[in-house]
């Protein structure tokens, strides 16, 4: 990030630079990425340890290592396992929805807030359980963080950004994620080492840290000039807020735009509703779509169960643990039982590493930057709303089946979610606009000028554009 540089927008004449308080702000709310990373690669390591699946998960365990005559692709097939890792997704997807009103009515930060505070009960409760059923409502708690944070944390970070730096400061939040999947496997490593049998508490416990720095850290965060201008009668507070944003006095085109769209906001009552009408009908198939192909590239079933995968193909613990970190064809050399050569072991390992590279150039921060920059204010929280419930279902649905399609599908589970693959290519290539320096308050013109969404949208979604 390029603190201090002067920017204007070609398009919508907004001044400003990017100033260290900008980057401070953000670097403080995309810790919300850090908490859901964390979670991600925190729950595929723990239930590898076989410690953690003889106390909460003794029949998976006893398959694992005494039952001969189960499919190497069946193991760890058990709806109770896949439970533990998918409840935090349903909680998500409901306390979503009701992160959107608070976002809408109180604003990001007190999002940002809550969400932190949830994820902190969560993993005390995770890493103190004594059952299954302390395990699960410790996830649910897990959930509820990450629901609100998913929901407000864009919101806050393309808000807060300069047209021209907006795509970099929101990418911080996949950054986070990242930072958080990396911390959690390295912690997960390390605490399978313990031979009394309790890292696992360590691990779930840990998660105590990212989500301490963010909901410290939102008590003093400002909240964003949009926000401001949505929830106060008094536009001369959001006036001063986007100066000191923006590190300048002349902000007045920006903030002309902020109040006609929060005018045409105040007159929206039901956004749920009102986002079914054809003029936003863009950003909802978006707002679906998106996340929906996201989820079937595959990628949470590495993030998951990468330490499962790489057990069932004859790593050890320590081994699948570390390699996590670091898949298609290859594994049908895996027969049923037995396992196979070090060579396709390793070649597995670059397929892994390759396709996650490939993902976080790609998906992993575009699917988290475009929702959050394409709705109108007056439909903002609802629509990221409905983009963070989306992944959190179809999260829960590839969490949920993938150890029992893995059993019955076996290598040709990854054909699968290839085919998706090239289908969602076809989807970004043909229907996505470019979005790169648009105002985030005039982003309907890219509708009105695509070649296919100028049809639906007509001149209906015209205000403030000129």
């Amino acid at each position: 990030m390029a603190v201090g540089l002067a920017i204007t927008s070609e398009k919508g004449h907004y001044n400003g630079k990017m100033t260290p308080f900008v980057v401070i702000s953000c670097m403080i709310a995309a810790t919300g990425g850090v908490i859901f990373g964390y979670d991600i690669g925190i729950s595929g390591g723990v239930t590898s340890m076989e410690p953690f699946l003889k106390k909460f998960f003794p029949e998976v365990y006893t398959k694992m290592n005494e039952d001969t005559k189960i499919s190497n692709y069946c193991k760890f097939d058990s709806q109770l396992l896949t439970s533990f890792t998918s409840s935090l997704y349903i909680a998500g997807l409901v306390a979503s929805f009701f992160a959107s009103s608070v976002t809408r009515v109180f604003g990001r930060k007190p999002s940002i807030l809550l969400g932190g505070a949830a994820f902190l009960a969560g993993s005390a409760l995770g890493g103190a359980a004594l059952n299954v059923y302390m395990l699960i409502f410790g996830r649910i708690l897990l959930g509820i963080g990450v629901g609100f944070a998913n929901q407000s944390v864009p919101l806050y970070l393309s808000e807060m950004a300069p047209p021209n730096y907006r795509g970099a400061i929101t990418i911080g939040f996949q950054l986070c994620v990242g930072i958080g999947v990396l911390s959690a496997n390295l912690i997960n490593f390390g605490t399978e080492k313990i031979k009394a049998g309790w890292g696992w508490r360590i691990s779930l416990a840990m998660a105590a840290v990212p989500a301490s720095i963010l909901t410290l850290g939102a008590l003093f965060l400002p909240e964003t000039p949009n926000s401001l201008i949505q929830n106060s009668k008094d536009p001369e507070k959001a006036k001063l807020m986007l100066q000191r944003v923006r590190g300048t006095n002349d902000v007045q085109a920006e903030l002309d735009d902020l109040i006609i769209a929060s005018s045409i906001s105040k007159t929206t009552k039901h956004p749920f509703k009102n986002i079914l009408q054809s003029k936003y009908r863009p950003q909802l198939v978006m707002a679906i779509a998106i996340p929906f192909f996201q989820q079937v590239t595959g990628i949470n079933v590495i993030s998951f169960y990468a330490p499962v995968l790489l057990r069932t193909i004859g790593f050890g613990e320590s081994a699948s643990l570390l390699s996590s970190f670091m898949i298609t064809g290859v594994l049908a050399q895996l027969g049923d039982y037995g396992g196979i050569s070090k060579g396709y072991a390793s070649l597995i390992i670059i397929f892994i590493c390759t396709y996650v590279a490939g993902f976080a150039w790609s998906w992993g921060p575009l699917g988290w930057l475009v929702p959050s920059e394409i709705f109108p204010l007056e439909i903002r929280s609802a629509g990221q709303s409905i983009t963070v419930a989306v992944g959190f279902l179809f999260t829960f649905m590839v969490a949920q089946t993938f150890l029992t399609m893995l059993c019955h599908l076996k290598s040709g589970i990854f054909f699968f979610f290839g085919g998706w693959v090239v289908v969602m290519s076809a989807f970004v290539y043909f229907l996505l606009p470019e979005t790169k320096n648009m105002p985030i308050e005039q982003m309907n013109r890219v509708w009105r000028e695509h070649w296919f969404w100028k049809r639906i949208v007509g001149e209906e979604n015209s205000w403030g554009s000129e």
